[in-house]
């Protein structure tokens, strides 16, 4: 019973969304870029782009930093075959991992149906894996689908990511989350993101932490059965400490007198990733911030169960605290 909720705080209030369709398949460009031809890439990504025309220009824009795809392109021929024998190693070594994404395409399901029922003007994009390069985002939204860059879900010992350049691109805390696993939670977070965009940076670290807050409470929403280290990147001992010492938390935040306060060293201390939050002691996550917004959150529900998600993100920071009456023991 202590496993479980260290792994998930209970799944309460499920809606029935069984009578929810959507699709949730993943269409796998990086399968079908690395099987092409070596000596006709060119020919090669024109078959591509028939194939995946809302996905192509980003592919060889943004992947690839050689502008749309058009005939007149020259500098997409050579950045092409850079990029496809700089890879290729690395499609191989992963391939057996990514071949079957079955269940990783049903906890997405399940996470899409949900945000098509509290969201129902919401339009579920399509999917598309890719992969590389090692400095390009692990979840993205494009203008039609959701981007999945396989290159960060290799696994923590990958060995990319404990060589000297991959520590440097991703020290082992942030690398400790590229995890298969973390793909599904990736994925609704920056689709909440689009919905509800960030901007809370003009706001004071209390309202900063409450906002991104949002973020993780409505991504545990949507994936209901989601362990809370996969939402929050969290380590279990993290969080056990966390659970452990909300009260101590809370009350240095008030004895240090950082609440209110907007400047950046401080907001920083307690927002972004980082190896451990400075001042606490080692067993302390990094952005810690974000997860006493969560916590203040959930405090806010209890007290307004009837309280929606789309209503909830209509809510400013100051109005959520005020109600909340957060005091953690």
């Amino acid at each position: 019973m202590l496993f479980l909720h260290a792994c998930k705080g209970g799944v309460k209030n499920s809606p029935d969304v069984s009578g929810i369709k959507v699709d949730t398949h993943i269409e796998r460009f990086d399968r079908d870029y690395f099987s092409l031809d070596s000596n006709r890439l060119d020919s090669g990504l024109k078959t591509l782009s028939a194939r995946y025309p809302y996905f192509i220009n980003d592919f060889t824009a943004n992947i690839l930093g050689a502008g749309l795809m058009n005939d007149t392109n020259e500098v997409l021929r050579s950045a092409n075959r850079h990029f496809f024998t700089s890879y290729y190693q690395v499609y191989t070594s992963t391939k057996k991992q990514f071949d079957d994404l079955s269940a990783v395409e049903k906890e997405l399901n399940s996470g899409f149906r949900h945000i098509k029922y509290y969201f129902p003007r919401y339009e579920v994009p399509k999917f598309i894996s890719y992969l590389g390069p090692f400095d390009a985002p692990g979840a993205a939204i494009t203008e039609s689908a959701v981007a999945i860059g396989l290159q960060l879900y290799a696994g923590q010992d990958f060995p990319f990511y404990t060589s000297v350049e991959g520590q440097q691109l991703f020290p082992a805390y942030i690398s400790k989350r590229f995890e298969k696993a973390y793909i599904p939670a990736n994925c609704v977070k920056v689709v909440l993101e689009d919905i509800y965009p960030d901007r809370s940076e003009a706001q004071p670290l209390i309202g900063q932490m409450i906002w991104k807050g949002k973020y993780w409470w409505l991504t545990s929403r949507m994936l209901r059965e989601t362990a809370d280290s996969i939402i929050t990147g969290y380590s279990s001992k993290q969080l056990e400490w966390c659970r452990e010492n909300e009260g101590t938390i809370w009350n240095l935040l008030l004895q240090n007198d950082h609440l209110y306060s907007t400047e950046p060293a401080i907001i920083q201390m307690y927002i972004g990733d980082a190896p451990t939050t400075q001042g606490f002691p080692s067993l302390s996550p990094g952005n810690i911030g974000q997860w006493i917004g969560m916590r203040i959150i959930e405090a806010y529900i209890e007290k307004n169960p009837s309280v929606t998600p789309e209503q909830l993100l209509a809510l400013s920071p100051g109005e959520i605290f005020e109600a909340a009456k957060y005091k953690p023991r």
